[in-house]
């Protein structure tokens, strides 16, 4: 029996066109085989930051395109979803970031994971840091059960894992909001919750926002890069390694790609997977990761030599000032200082109009 390769949709687009565009991209990507109507949907949006910023958290034509797709193919019970952070508040998020209208237009109620039941869950599958990070069990949504899951996350870079895309957009949806304890393992807590996935919902897939990338110290304080190019696909590894090849790394150099394809949870290896649509073989984007202040003193004190302050610094009181300085530093100094020149310059390009638009 020859072994089918896993496939990844991948195509070019314009803010004119953007909300066909996804339907076509869902459909090239056969995403109705991996989604069975007859189970619940969730729609895991992906919130960066409370702010809007340009690539930082799933746009609203991405939203729009993929939730009128599945509206109009039949698709009855979605579920938009999302968590908050102790940096993010989700409403604030939901609003910033425009969901809310596109979800009203289309009669869906937003459900916040800050209001919905959680449990503990007992994985059937070995672990490799979530029973460290999570001794006394790790907490889920209760809703996750037994329902399809359709993550929504854009491409960028990330300071803790390199690049982020649909594997890390669980991290939001199966962990609480002080989920920040899991750094110090991230990539083996990422691999652990995609084998969480496959234990709990019956489809699982990805639909990838490449029209404005994110490039240097993601996930928030990026340089957008207009793209122009939407993925799809069910394997959560591969949609993510093909991303990441987009953007000029080599997938399995990357750790969370590189253990989850040694597990067997999915394919990173670009040469063993298919491209639907277009010709990507040389696109580069040439993207360097960087590291925001908050990201490297949160990992100088998490795993760094000063990893002695643990303990006190992110288990006691004093985490409080932790919280303020990352808040502080965001909201208050680089989105005012050099994120907003940044919008008002991205609002003069064709992504920018349309997104005033909505």
């Amino acid at each position: 029996m020859v072994k089918t390769k896993p496939q990844v949709a991948v195509l070019k687009t314009s803010p004119e066109t953007v909300v066909d565009d996804y339907k076509k991209l869902m459909h090239l990507a056969h995403y109705q085989k991996y989604l069975p109507k007859d189970k619940e949907t969730l729609l895991k949006i992906n919130l960066s930051w409370s702010l809007y910023f340009p690539s930082c958290s799933t746009e609203p034509w991405q939203l729009e395109g993929v939730l009128k797709t599945m509206l109009d193919d039949g698709y009855k019970h979605i579920h938009p979803v999302e968590n908050k952070t102790v940096v993010t508040d989700v409403w604030k998020g939901a609003k910033g970031n425009k969901w809310l209208p596109i979800l009203k237009k289309y009669h869906q109620k937003f459900e916040p994971l800050t209001e919905v039941k959680w449990e503990v869950y007992e994985p059937k599958s070995d672990m490799l840091a979530i029973p460290h990070i999570f001794p006394d069990g790790l907490k889920i949504p209760t809703m996750f059960k037994n329902k399809n899951v359709v993550h929504l996350p854009t491409i960028k870079t990330h300071g803790h894992t390199m690049m982020t895309g649909a594997i890390k957009n669980a991290f939001g949806g199966l962990i609480t909001e002080r989920r920040h304890h899991s750094h110090k393992m991230i990539h083996k807590v990422i691999v652990d919750l995609l084998a969480i996935q496959k234990e709990i919902h019956p489809g699982i897939f990805a639909i990838m926002d490449g029209t404005v990338c994110g490039d240097g110290k993601g996930p928030r304080t990026m340089i957008p890069k207009i793209k122009d190019y939407i993925l799809a696909g069910a394997d959560q590894v591969a949609i993510d390694a093909i991303s990441a090849k987009m953007m000029g790394y080599d997938p399995m150099k990357i750790k969370f790609i590189k253990l989850a394809h040694d597990r067997g949870l999915g394919c990173g290896d670009p040469d063993q997977i298919e491209i639907l649509g277009e010709d990507i073989s040389n696109v580069n984007f040439h993207f360097t990761t960087g590291k925001s202040p908050v990201i490297f003193w949160d990992q100088m004190f998490r795993k760094g030599p000063l990893s002695f302050v643990e303990p006190m610094l992110f288990h006691t009181g004093l985490f409080k000032l932790c919280v303020f300085g990352s808040a502080f530093y965001h909201d208050y100094l680089w989105y005012p200082i050099v994120g907003k020149p940044i919008i008002r310059r991205f609002n003069k390009t064709k992504w920018g109009q349309l997104w005033k638009k909505y």
